[in-house]
């Protein structure tokens, strides 16, 4: 490892794969783990206070949908005690009234709610639950009016990439302070409908043209953060900041991992919170230093003047893409394999559009895999 270990300062915790809703586009692992198998209250209480002592500053809470633990409250209080900021990431539907008050008294900094669709059938249908939308905006006044800063998620594919102006005039009229336009990343069940979810090349530069203006015309109104698809990319995003850089997650049952779909890389083997430590894990798992500054970097990677920009991209893109987690990031127009992207995108666009499979989403779900009509 070329760069000095950091202390990591962002985790993402998993709290239950349980969720009210079945996104195709979900990136949590097809093997969703049922709630016999989470961590409980003390355990993940435990690992948070471990988390604030190795120098973890702020915890996005989520899912599936993290307001199915009962114990939610007692978390956020957990973590507030030692000073973290606390990010809530939520679907924001089946909600009791009086909870979202319940989490800003035990000290929630900030409300984070997703909108599978700016109309209502589309979220509706996206999420394959009735009534999504309207439950949504609920949630998005409730927590407005607890004082909470609210972000609104916007995940964008091919289904939905048309309502971009109006996902962005419904953060406005929620008194959202940031909308983030969060291009779909194909992993786990995303990976799995990634043909009837890839949009096409002309939608996504429209969208682009569309979210910049929005930026400049909104500027100190509303914090637009745009996140590109990697497929369309001419350089890879940082994966996580950069693997076991400054960042990790939990998932539900405790497993450390230093990005959302590390376990999709075959050779690695990634460690639970009890036996084991955080600070071990972070300093000292094999799994977590595979991939961590730039050593394992192989050419073009290795002589490339972005290779601590990027840290060469997405492991598991490479890994699911090129079949090599060590292989440059095929969303690099340096990869030798970069034409291979819009070969999926072309592949995508002709599947799509056959009849019989158009919307064929495979919807989330714990214990059964469904495809829609």
């Amino acid at each position: 490892m070329s760069t000095p270990l950091l202390p990591p300062i962002g985790m993402l915790a998993e709290l239950t794969h349980r969720c009210p809703l079945q996104c195709p586009y979900c990136s949590n692992p097809l093997e969703l783990l049922k709630a016999n198998r989470e961590l409980d209250t003390e355990t993940w209480l435990a690992l948070f206070s471990e988390a604030a002592d190795l120098g973890v500053l702020q915890v996005h809470l989520s899912g599936g949908e993290p307001t199915l633990r009962r114990d939610l409250e007692q978390l956020i209080a957990g973590l507030a005690g030692r000073g973290v900021y606390t990010n809530l990431i939520t679907a924001g539907v089946g909600i009791v009234e009086g909870r979202i008050e319940a989490f800003a008294e035990a000290g929630l900094d900030h409300l984070q709610l997703s909108f599978q669709g700016a109309r209502p059938a589309t979220t509706d249908r996206i999420g394959n639950h009735k009534g999504a939308h309207e439950k949504k905006l609920e949630t998005a006044r409730r927590a407005r009016a607890a004082g909470l800063p609210l972000t609104i998620n916007a995940p964008i594919h091919r289904h939905n990439i048309e309502e971009v102006p109006e996902f962005i005039d419904l953060a406005l009229s929620l008194g959202a302070e940031r909308l983030e336009i969060a291009n779909v990343q194909y992993a786990g069940w995303a990976l799995t409908n990634r043909d009837q979810l890839m949009p096409e090349r002309e939608a996504v530069d429209r969208q682009a043209e569309i979210v910049a203006e929005a930026q400049e015309r909104l500027a100190g109104i509303i914090n637009i953060d745009f996140v590109t698809p990697d497929y369309f990319a001419i350089y890879p995003k940082p994966c996580m900041g950069g693997w076991a850089r400054d960042a990790f997650m939990v998932t539900p049952d405790g497993t450390v991992l230093p990005c959302h779909a590390a376990q999709t890389i075959p050779s690695l083997s990634f460690e639970r919170f009890e036996p084991r430590r955080l600070s071990s894990i972070w300093a000292d798992s094999p799994a977590f230093n595979a991939f961590r500054g730039t050593d394992w970097m192989q050419e073009p990677c290795r002589g490339c003047e972005r290779r601590e920009i990027d840290w060469g991209g997405c492991r598991c893109q490479a890994m699911a893409i090129a079949g090599d987690a060590a292989a440059t990031d095929p969303a690099c127009a340096k990869s030798p394999i970069h034409a291979r992207m819009a070969m999926l995108i072309d592949e995508a666009k002709r599947i799509a559009t056959v009849p019989s499979r158009e919307e064929a989403f495979v919807y989330r779900r714990i214990g059964a895999v469904t495809e829609s009509a």
